[in-house]
C-alpha cells in the first residue's frame, strides 16, 4: 500500500462521505437548488487566496527542482485561466458575491491552509493539497454522461475532472508516496493528522452548503 493510499484508508468512513457527499452529487446531476450553489461557490471562491498563497509555499519548499515545475505551473493555471473565470461568471448568473463573508468553516479550512503554509514543512503543504485536489477528483469522476448542460454545473465538473486534473493529483499522490516511503512512525502519524483534518473539513463544507439558509 502507498503511503497516499494508507492516509486515505486511515479516513474512512469520512473520505467515502466527501466524494459521494449527496451535495456534490447533485451537482454532477444538475439538480442541485440556485441558492445551494450560489452559497457554496461563494464559499469556495473564499479559498483563492490561500490557496494561491499555499501552491507559491510548495514551490519555495519543494525538495527537488521536478517537484517546483508542476506547483508553479498549477499556480500559474489558478490564478490567470478557466477556473478564476468560472468563479466570476457563476456567481453573476446565481446571483452571489465574491466578497461574501467566509462561513465558519471557510475559515477553519483557511486557518490550516495558513497553517501548514506558514509552517514551510513541505511535506505537510503536499497533504493538505492532495485532499482538497484528490476530493474533487473523487466526486467528479463520478458524474455519468451526458453532464449537465447548465455551465454552472458542467464547467465545475469539468474543471476537476479529465486526463490533465487527473496527472495534477497523480503527481500530488506522487509525492506523497515518495516522501512518505521512510517516515518513521511518529512523522507519518503526524502527516496523518493534518490529512484527516484537511478530510473533515472537506465534508464539513459540503455539509454547509447544503444545509437551508
Amino acid at each position: 500500500m502507498t503511503f497516499s493510499e494508507w492516509l486515505r484508508e486511515r479516513c474512512e468512513p469520512e473520505w467515502t462521505a466527501v466524494v459521494t457527499h449527496p451535495f456534490a452529487m447533485a451537482i454532477t446531476t444538475g439538480t442541485v437548488p440556485d441558492d445551494g450553489l450560489r452559497r457554496y461557490l461563494e464559499q469556495d471562491f473564499q479559498f483563492v487566496d490561500s490557496f494561491t498563497a499555499l501552491l507559491g509555499a510548495a514551490v519555495a519548499s519543494a525538495d527537488t527542482f521536478e517537484a517546483r515545475v508542476p506547483y508553479g505551473r498549477f499556480l500559474g493555471q489558478v490564478a490567470t485561466t478557466e477556473e478564476k473565470t468560472y468563479f466570476h461568471r457563476a456567481l453573476a448568473e446565481l446571483g452571489g458575491r465574491a466578497d461574501a463573508p467566509p462561513e465558519p468553516v471557510t475559515a477553519a479550512f483557511r486557518q490550516l491552509m495558513d497553517e501548514v503554509r506558514t509552517s514551510q514543512d513541505y511535506l505537510l503543504i503536499a497533504a493538505v493539497l492532495c485532499v482538497a485536489e484528490w476530493c474533487y477528483l473523487g466526486w467528479a469522476s463520478r458524474a455519468v454522461p451526458p453532464l449537465p448542460e447548465r455551465f454552472v454545473h458542467r464547467e465545475w465538473i469539468e474543471l476537476h475532472e479529465g486526463a490533465e486534473f487527473r496527472a495534477w493529483v497523480a503527481f500530488l499522490r506522487g509525492e506523497l508516496d515518495r516522501l512518505g516511503a521512510t517516515l518513521d512512525e511518529g512523522r507519518r502519524l503526524e502527516v496523518l493528522g493534518v490529512f484527516r483534518r484537511a478530510v473533515e473539513l472537506e465534508r464539513a463544507f459540503f455539509d454547509m452548503a447544503a444545509a437551508p439558509n
